[in-house]
């Protein structure tokens, strides 16, 4: 007997329409949990998320990390056929709210007004929970055609910037090696990110000889030394970017620690130092860079012991090529939606530069037009989201289609 072929599915549009209610519902469900990350329990959110799934016929899995701190939701669609492993992938904690007396609507109202679904969480990224699960609830029905496997991965633990929920999915003691691209549902439909510049992060300890501020004598401040090292990392001239990858290198100071009271001079002042990587000045590049800006400021400061620099974070940047089929897949879906979102590298370093890192190819956004990402009055569109889902559902149908990676 022969199976229906997946194109013969019906229309992701029309799918989506008819599901436009249903995921307004439950994107406001959500919403009105709070999950700000590092703030709320996820238990309650855990709880609607996992009851709508359920009664759709998709099976819950929690992840936790190894202090049995829940870090994730996951599902599986296994299709019948022999195919790798696909990802949607998107957040369920949220940003904190700031000023709530701030906002026009109650960051968890889940209000619909004008248009627009309010409330914190509503673009990053709750609203394309729910659009995923309605896509893996449809696909659901038709596993007997997928090549391969469908995962939804709602991670808990992205906004602290631990990212602990996909590191426990996929480095985890029970990851599986079959991954053969990540989809992740952050906002925005006027561009889809196939690539971001790296990051290379760093803390750097300069030191310097404590005294009596008051004293007769001065010593070596360490707050001078560190405003030293400062100048020379922003007079340090970067590689200019490739025509393939159009971000230049960027190194920014982002904190100092130093000094207590008014009456002892500093004997220890610590930057973080945020680096951005490319293919033209890379993490080794990065790392050289720092080094021997340091290594000229201790020369300058020949009195004090020498810098001491502890790195925090490596990712790496990365493009997904043309050719890529998860690029082709998800622009190609876009355009058949009469939607017209441009391929993009990211200034800002996000989780497909940590899964770029794996080995995993990834695109790290494509989702609902918003407004306040992060900030006052966070909102989507609503009459924007039926074709984010068909363009996603449609980019799955490829790629489910043959098992192709």
């Amino acid at each position: 007997m022969n199976r229906p072929a997946l194109s013969d599915a019906p229309d992701p549009l029309a799918l989506a329409k008819e599901d436009h209610d249903t995921v307004l519902d439950l994107t406001q469900d959500l919403v009105r949990v709070p999950s700000r990350a590092g703030i709320d329990p996820y238990e309650p959110v855990i709880a609607a998320l996992s009851t709508w799934m359920r009664d759709r016929g998709l099976a819950p899995h929690v992840l936790h990390d190894a202090t049995g701190t829940p870090v994730a939701v996951t599902a599986e669609v296994a299709g019948a056929l022999p195919g790798p492993r696909w990802v949607l992938d998107a957040c369920l904690d949220t940003a904190p709210y700031g000023d709530e007396a701030a906002w026009t609507h109650p960051p968890t109202s889940g209000l619909l007004e004008g248009g627009w679904l309010w409330g914190r969480g509503s673009s990053d990224s709750k609203a394309a929970v729910a659009t995923f699960c309605h896509i893996a609830a449809h696909l659901r029905r038709r596993a007997d055609q997928l090549h391969g496997t469908l995962v939804l991965l709602f991670d808990l633990d992205e906004h602290t910037g631990g990212f602990g929920g996909a590191k426990r999915y996929f480095q985890g003691p029970d990851a599986p090696a079959d991954v053969a691209g990540v989809m992740i549902g952050y906002p925005g439909d006027d561009h889809v990110v196939i690539g971001g510049r790296g990051v290379h992060r760093a803390q750097v300890h300069l030191h310097g000889v404590s005294s009596h501020s008051g004293g007769r004598k001065s010593t070596s401040n360490a707050i001078d030394k560190a405003a030293d090292l400062i100048r020379e990392l922003n007079a340090t001239e970067l590689p200019q970017p490739h025509s393939d990858f159009p971000l230049p290198g960027k190194v920014t100071v982002t904190a100092i620690t130093a000094g207590q009271g008014f009456s002892v001079t500093p004997d220890l002042c610590t930057l973080n130092v945020d680096i951005r990587t490319t293919p033209a000045f890379d993490d080794s590049a990065a790392g050289e860079l720092l080094a021997a800006a340091a290594e000229r400021t201790d020369r300058a400061w020949p009195t004090t012991p020498p810098t001491r620099i502890d790195v925090h974070t490596r990712w790496p940047p990365y493009a997904l090529l043309e050719n890529s089929p998860l690029r082709a897949a998800l622009l190609t879906a876009a355009h058949r939606q009469g939607l017209r979102p441009k391929p993009k590298i990211a200034g800002p370093s996000n989780i497909g530069n940590y899964l770029a890192g794996l080995g995993i190819p990834a695109t790290a956004g494509f989702g609902a037009e918003y407004i306040g990402l992060h900030a006052t009055d966070e909102r989507i569109r609503t009459d924007a989201l039926p074709a984010v889902q068909a363009t996603y559902h449609s980019a799955l149908l490829t790629l489910l289609t043959n098992g192709a990676a």
